[in-house]
């Protein structure tokens, strides 16, 4: 079962998105894998101190993007392939960039000065 004890939540974005930005970061990282079970709703809500609401709309989203199973009354499960996993990869690793790229230029560094920061971080551990 996913426990959801990494998950820290903070400001900036709605906490139904963090919750799926969860599932789905840790689905790529492999921490969360095809037929995992999720916790009921009212479990997580309670769990994480949020309203049931917020989680049902999480969850109506994993359901939505095709990452999770659920039927009324029922437990939900992860359903997850190699093929969406890779798709999941891909669509963060294209937000992470965006977002530090717009960053990046917010500070006036060039390509350069970014790429040799790359770079310089890249070797530490």
């Amino acid at each position: 079962m996913i426990t959801f004890d990494d998950f820290k939540a903070s400001g900036g974005m709605p906490i139904y998105l963090q919750i799926l930005n969860f599932v789905k970061r840790g689905i790529v990282a492999g921490t969360i894998v095809d037929g995992d079970e999720l916790p009921s709703r009212r479990v997580l809500s309670a769990r994480l101190g949020i309203n049931p609401n917020t989680v049902q709309k999480a969850f109506k989203a994993l359901e939505d993007e095709g990452l999770i199973l659920s039927r009324s009354g029922a437990k939900s499960y992860v359903n997850v392939t190699k093929r969406v996993i890779e798709r999941l990869k891909e669509e963060l690793l294209m937000e992470d960039v965006r977002n530090i790229t717009d960053v990046l230029k917010q500070m006036g560094i060039t390509k350069d000065e970014a790429l040799n920061l790359i770079a310089k971080y890249w070797e530490v551990d």
